[in-house]
């Protein structure tokens, strides 16, 4: 390890008076792990051949999510860690941390992209029921300024912030507003009047199994998140942790669970990638879940942001910085400029991406070297 990096992690290990107590960090994990997948479990219970074939899956998976979240801990004590491209380095040396921090930040990138699709996703419905079809054509509810100003008032102010814990007051919000959503979704499925398309309950062919991992692996991601978090928290161990990541994931597969039955069984193979997309957004309580997602949205935003930060720092500083003084001096101009960059970027090609189902099989597919590849220890 060179002065830059001994540097590097001594500026973002500097010893803090507080930290996050348990209940805070759990909240942290869900609303890391809980978000813009839930959306799209629906759809991914069809393709993957049905209720009983999902969950099955889910079940399975949860078991290899929970173990390398523990493990990423472990190993996080071992190296004195407080991101997961110090892990890898530990691990891995060089090798390890160039090819953490280009995961790490590729993953966050594209999740923060697909944030601002959902936000203005979110926007659109909610414009399209209050105004009609032709609110794009005013510039002040057009789709790209709805994003922008919203994100800019709402996102870009609690990107700046140098610990992860700062987000824990929004993280409950986030949590609380997508339990509404999921709470919407059980309502409609007996209050609603929707006619359902055909249920599967076998897959049309074995290989299809497969393609609800993405979905799921992309849902329960947190472990870009998990170690910063678990840095933060008061009294750190790795059993406080354990306690702190099983609650969380019960959380969450009890919210995933609930959303991908109900929202397949109101409306079987007719579901769409955006299970909101569905409903009749001139009801209030559909309106109210439309908002709750943009909340939702705008709260873990920050987080991802964060982790990706931090992993280009990483790379700003072996590429750039040659100097450990510098690392530490230059720290809080390094940033705001690697924030306010990400910010500006993902908006601007939010423009440009598809819709949120090929994004999340792209991000899923990646999420899933985080959970099986990436874990391990050092000899």
């Amino acid at each position: 390890m060179n002065i830059c990096d001994r540097n590097f992690r001594a500026v973002a290990c500097r010893p803090l008076c507080t930290g996050s107590n348990k209940l805070a960090v759990i909240f942290l994990i869900i609303n890391a792990a809980l978000g813009a997948g839930l959306l799209n479990f629906p759809q991914a219970f069809d393709q993957a051949g049905g209720i009983i074939t999902a969950l099955s899956v889910q079940a399975l998976l949860l078991f290899w999510i929970v173990a390398a979240l523990i493990i990423l801990a472990y190993c996080s004590d071992q190296a004195g860690a407080t991101t997961l491209q110090e892990v890898l380095e530990w691990a891995w040396g060089r090798k390890g941390l160039w090819t953490g921090s280009l995961a790490v930040a590729l993953y966050c990138f594209g999740t923060c992209i697909t944030f601002l699709i959902i936000i203005g996703d979110q926007y659109d419905r909610i414009l399209s029921s209050l105004h009609g079809s032709d609110f794009c054509h005013y510039w002040y509810m057009n789709r790209s300024f709805t994003i922008a100003i919203s994100s800019t008032l709402l996102i870009l102010p609690f990107c700046y912030s140098r610990r992860i814990d700062f987000l824990k007051y929004a993280s409950s919000l986030g949590v609380v507003e997508v339990m509404y959503v999921v709470f919407l979704i059980v309502y409609e499925k007996y209050s609603g009047e929707f006619i359902p398309g055909p249920v599967k309950t076998s897959p049309d062919h074995w290989t299809d199994v497969f393609l609800v991992i993405p979905v799921i692996c992309f849902g329960y991601q947190c472990h870009v998140s998990v170690i910063p978090i678990y840095s933060c928290l008061k009294e750190r161990n790795l059993c406080n942790f354990t306690f702190c990541v099983s609650w969380a994931i019960v959380v969450c597969a009890m919210a995933y669970t609930l959303a991908g039955v109900y929202g397949y069984l109101t409306f079987g193979s007719n579901v769409s990638s955006d299970i909101l997309e569905s409903y009749d957004s001139s009801k209030p309580v559909v309106i109210a879940g439309i908002i709750a997602i943009a909340v939702k949205t705008y709260t873990t935003y920050p987080i991802l942001l964060f982790c990706g930060r931090e992993a280009v720092a990483n790379l700003w500083c072996n590429l750039v910085d040659s100097s450990g003084v510098d690392v530490a001096l230059n720290e809080r101009r390094r940033r705001i400029i690697i924030a306010s960059s990400w910010f500006i970027l993902t908006l601007v090609l939010t423009i440009f991406s598809p819709d949120i189902g090929s994004v999340i099989d792209l991000l899923g597919s990646l999420a899933a070297i985080f959970i099986f590849v990436f874990p391990g220890r050092k000899n």
